[in-house]
């Protein structure tokens, strides 16, 4: 029991928060509820959720997302108002559900909690549920056994609950039939092609009908303003040949953190256990204290053999198998007090005294020792440097962040004044746009607030300095437009010949599509189907026998009455026409790919009937948000910003 612990100690733990992972934000909350933050987000049923229980939510959620993307993780993806506002969101779903729960006097039998952990593979040994592997995975998961119990009862009541309203979401079979059978639905049609290619010996593109197009469609042929900007970076690069830092500094801080250059003494010990749970009778304890006494006293005789009467004498099977051998062990970090005070206690190869522990009585050896260690000052000194150095740089990007601001705007002619006072450099860029340039990809100036700044009036009619925007954490931009160029509209004479292409292509499909029209009318009068392709069946399932362009058509055609005729405008080919000669359902039937849709139906209702639940939970608890985000607007005006 003891090695299975240690050996899936951490996947226990994994496993702990998994059955919890349904309540961390609960668990979260309940844990901040006495919190003296001022600072309220929402008001639920009367309660406050603060800023500090949205915060830890927030972590806890991107962790959870850390540990199940791994390399694939992006934090940017997180660091989104709408991620915030989404868990804010779930807080209140959480907070009304209670307030449901509390007023609904919903529990769940303590039989019903005692029987699911009871039944939980992973607290039992050799089939049966073990006290000691529950409480050794609650010890390694850092939980309480009243708070693991506290959560699974919460999830109990709240799937009681939830699950209730989602399978009250009614699907009528013929609803789901008439749904699949849409899905399923075959046509069988001809199509007939009026390629525009065709019809281009008879356009004839006159100069008005190319002025018209450039005056009808005068967007096409902007020219965006731009602008060619002189601009001054205060960032850490900036600052840090302003910061030094002494080598005493240094030495100070190392001889500080010394801790952090340690690693620590590493034992590799071996046990003996004979078993002796908490629970055993005193009678069985005092026995097992009596095979241990009569094993040390043989290996006080003979310490080489300790490998060897493991393997044969030790109840641990697992560790019994490898002489007793339990890995290696350092201080502060070991499952059992009891032992680790024993392990630290013996010099290599040296053998303890019986030691008792809540797994029964272990006689414990030393087999290896790796001495702690220190990284000497010379080899960290280069990493201390720059730590010693990063507040100091910090404190002084301050100081210089408020003297560029406000250099910036109280010179604001020129940008030479801040870049004279600051020791900055003035760079230029050509061809600034209002719009975020692709070509500049992540470059802090192709900020959106920045670029706004820019082409502000201020900066382009006053020729001012732009205020100091931040691009980025510890970036501080401002610039002003050395040469601006204002939007224009392309002349006619340089674009005429694109346009009388363009022309001559519409006017093709114009008169393709008129071919195609007056085929429809025909075909509709005689019946007749000369011309038309090969019959073939089409579905949704099978989508491939026509262009793709006008298959939405063909299936949403009037096909009431047969044979139908629908014509359809196909992108770079001109106009089809397509003659729907029959309807019909497979003959066979996919029945599990039908009840799967069915299934995921009823499923998506449920999940509708829940979110109208929750709304009204939202409504019944008066839940009311009060921070202010950029997704949604303040309920109050004074409430803080939150970005």
């Amino acid at each position: 029991m003891f090695e299975f612990i240690r050996n899936h100690k951490r996947w226990i733990q994994v496993m702990l928060v998994l059955l919890a992972a349904s309540f961390l934000v609960v668990g979260g909350m309940a844990t901040n509820e006495n919190t003296d933050s001022t600072v309220v987000v929402a008001n639920v049923n009367g309660k406050k959720i603060t800023q500090p229980e949205w915060e830890e939510a927030q972590r806890q959620q991107v962790d959870q997302y850390r540990a199940m993307m791994g390399a694939q993780f992006d934090q940017k993806r997180f660091d989104t108002p709408e991620f915030k506002r989404e868990i804010l969101d779930s807080l209140i779903a959480q907070r009304a559900l209670e307030a449901e729960i509390e007023r609904s006097h919903l529990t769940v039998g303590d039989d019903v909690l005692v029987s699911t952990i009871q039944q939980n593979d992973e607290f039992k040994t050799a089939g049966k549920f073990d006290v000691e592997v529950y409480k050794a995975a609650l010890l390694n998961a850092r939980m309480t056994a009243a708070q693991y119990e506290a959560s699974l009862r919460r999830g109990f009541v709240q799937r009681q609950l939830t699950g209730t309203v989602q399978e009250s979401a009614f699907l009528p079979r013929t609803v789901a039939t008439r749904m699949s059978n849409i899905f399923d639905e075959e046509r069988e049609v001809q199509e007939l092609l009026f390629p525009a290619s065709e019809q281009q010996a008879q356009v004839k593109v006159t100069d008005e009908m190319v002025k018209a197009f450039y005056d009808k469609n005068a967007t096409l042929f902007q020219v965006p303003e731009k602008a060619k900007i002189e601009y001054v970076v205060l960032d850490a690069a900036a600052v840090e040949g302003l910061v030094s830092v002494s080598d005493e500094e240094v030495a100070e801080f190392y001889k500080t953190n010394k801790a952090r250059f340690t690693t620590p003494e590493v034992r590799q010990y071996s046990h003996i256990l004979f078993n002796a749970a908490k629970s055993a009778s005193a009678a069985d304890k005092a026995a097992a204290k009596a095979k241990a006494d009569a094993v040390l006293a043989e290996l006080r005789k003979a310490p080489a053999t300790f490998a060897d009467v493991a393997k044969t004498k030790s109840q641990d099977v697992a560790s019994a198998e490898q002489g007793g051998d339990l890995g290696q062990a350092e201080k502060g970090k070991m499952l059992s007090p009891a032992l680790e005070t024993a392990v630290f206690k013996l010099k290599q190869g040296d053998i303890s005294d019986v030691v008792e522990s809540e797994f029964g009585y272990h006689i414990v050896t030393v087999t290896k020792l790796v001495p702690e260690t220190i990284k000497p000052f010379d080899e960290v000194k280069d990493a201390l440097v720059a730590e010693v150095k990063k507040p100091k740089m910090s404190k002084k990007y301050s100081e210089l962040a408020q003297t560029f601001t406000e250099t910036v705007y109280d010179q604001s002619a020129s940008l030479k004044p801040v870049a004279d006072k600051l020791k900055l450099k003035i760079e230029t860029l050509d061809n600034v746009t209002r719009t975020p340039n692709p070509a500049l990809a992540q470059s802090p100036l192709n900020n959106a607030k920045f670029l706004s700044a820019v082409f502000s009036d201020s900066v382009v009619k006053n020729k001012h300095n732009t205020e100091a925007i931040e691009v980025k954490p510890s970036m501080l931009v401002a610039a002003r437009i050395a040469e601006y160029s204002p939007a224009s509209k392309r002349p006619l004479a340089e674009v005429q010949d694109i346009i009388r292409i363009r022309v001559a292509q519409q006017e093709a499909a114009s008169l393709a599509k008129k071919a195609g029209e007056a085929k429809i009318a025909a075909a509709k009068a005689s019946g007749d189907a000369a011309g038309f392709g090969a019959a073939k069946v089409v579905s949704r399932a099978t989508p491939t026998a026509v262009n793709q362009a006008a298959l939405p058509v063909v299936l949403k055609a009037d096909a009431s009455k047969l044979p139908a005729y629908v014509g359809v405008d196909i992108p770079g080919v001109g106009y089809g026409v397509y003659r729907i000669n029959k309807v019909s359902q497979p003959a066979k039937v996919d029945e599990v790919r039908r009840t799967a849709e069915q299934k995921e139906i009823a499923e998506r209702l449920g999940q509708v009937e829940m979110r109208a639940y929750v709304d009204a939970l939202k409504e019944k608890a008066k839940a009311k948000v009060i921070v202010k985000t950029e997704v949604a607007a303040a309920d109050t005006k004074e409430a803080p910003a939150v970005k």
